[in-house]
């Protein structure tokens, strides 16, 4: 792999379905999961298998149809987990397992009631047992951002050792601030042993509303895997947005850090996910909400109108948006008003406009947005209209 190449990891089939009430039969599972395989994502985690016979289904399913990305399954540190597991992959082209431990001192504490050294041999054996049905091991050290990082760092060679091909850092509650979250990449990067054998992974939440930011800053620190969903749903406030991650990277060539996403296709999905789940997208969400290419204020639109750039800066055409949206409110101006009514076949003087817009004023104090039907109602109540239609 390229060292400037970001592998995107998406769980928006095992994470993003943990949302209370967004569960995903087996045929929504596969029709998702083939137009993720069809984004260019590079590792698809299909779910967890030993977590019912439903997920076990979907996760079988799933490897008979994907073409290009890797399949993955998550589990515990549990033999029956993995085994479990290996038996759903059985058809993947590349199949991966995801098996680890919580490594914070509150879950060896109070989850495990165990020691350090124990939960390094329990982590130590489960990507022992993985290791003999994959070749790719996945491991995840939960509750990593609150984890020692010299603790950490231990964990992490233990399991490189035992053969682990990704180690997943997750931030489980959202708590690591970007700096802090990058420092822990970084220090893990520069004092493990084995380090060149394996490919950190970014895993973040959302629970402070810095999942994206702590992304970008641990694959700056040294990751080469982001953990993410589409529109990021998750658990409680959600995981990394894969949208928001890739456009990021794309609009910050600097960086020199590149993914496979073909980002033309990001609207359909984002719209594909949210229908099968039932679950609404905000409408002011980064790259793929209703109002991410909409423009209301008048200043705002005479900026768009004369060049897109002076307020958007990525193309909508890029992630799938036909067009920037110019909303006609009450807040809008001439410029605005000219171009919508332009668009549904006025051409107006400036003398004309001005008329018109005095009347506009009044109608868009009464209603929220004036739509073209509204526009074609004010021109032909207005005192030009004869003027307009004759020219």
């Amino acid at each position: 792999m390229s060292d400037n190449n970001v592998q995107i990891f998406d769980t928006t089939l095992r994470d993003g379905e943990q949302v209370p009430g967004c569960k995903l039969n087996t045929e929504q599972k596969l029709i998702i999961a083939e137009q993720l395989d069809n984004l260019g994502v590079d590792i698809i985690e299909a779910g967890f298998p030993v977590s019912s016979p439903g997920d076990f289904k979907s996760v079988e399913e799933i490897s008979k149809i994907v073409k290009h990305a890797t399949v993955c399954g998550l589990t515990r540190s549990v033999e029956n987990d993995i085994k479990v597991a290996a038996e759903a992959l059985k058809y993947a082209k590349t199949p991966r397992i995801h098996t680890g431990i919580g490594t914070s001192d509150s879950h060896i504490k109070h989850k495990f009631k165990s020691t350090q050294e124990d939960i390094i041999e329990r982590a130590v054996k489960a990507v022992s047992y993985a290791k003999t049905f994959v070749e790719d091991v996945e491991f995840y050290a939960e509750d990593a951002g609150r984890t020692d990082n010299e603790y950490l760092a231990r964990v992490c060679e233990a399991v490189i050792k035992a053969g682990a091909t990704v180690l997943n850092i997750p931030d489980t509650t959202g708590y690591c601030l970007p700096h802090e979250y990058g420092a822990k990449i970084k220090y893990l990067k520069e004092n493990v042993k084995g380090i060149d054998r394996a490919i950190l992974s970014c895993h973040c939440h959302n629970d402070l509303g810095l999942a994206t930011a702590n992304s970008i800053e641990g694959v700056i620190n040294g990751a080469r895997q982001i953990e993410c969903t589409i529109n990021g749903i998750g658990e409680r406030a959600g995981n990394t947005a894969l949208e928001e991650v890739v456009m990021i990277l794309k609009q910050h060539p600097y960086l020199n850090l590149d993914t496979r996403i073909q980002t033309e296709m990001l609207y359909g999905i984002s719209q594909l996910v949210s229908d099968s789940m039932g679950i609404y997208t905000q409408p002011n969400k980064a790259i793929v909400g209703a109002n991410a290419f909409a423009h209301s204020s008048g200043i705002h639109q005479d900026g768009v109108i004369k060049n897109r750039e002076t307020y958007e800066i990525i193309d909508p055409k890029d992630v799938g948006v036909t067009e920037s949206a110019i909303v006609l409110t009450a807040r809008s101006g001439r410029a605005a008003l000219a171009y919508r009514a332009k668009n549904i076949g006025y051409e107006l003087t400036k003398l004309q406009l001005d008329e018109i817009y005095t009347s506009f004023l009044d109608f868009a104090d009464k209603k929220k947005e004036v739509d073209d039907n509204d526009i074609h109602q004010i021109i032909e109540k207005s005192k030009v209209y004869r003027e307009i239609i004759s020219a």
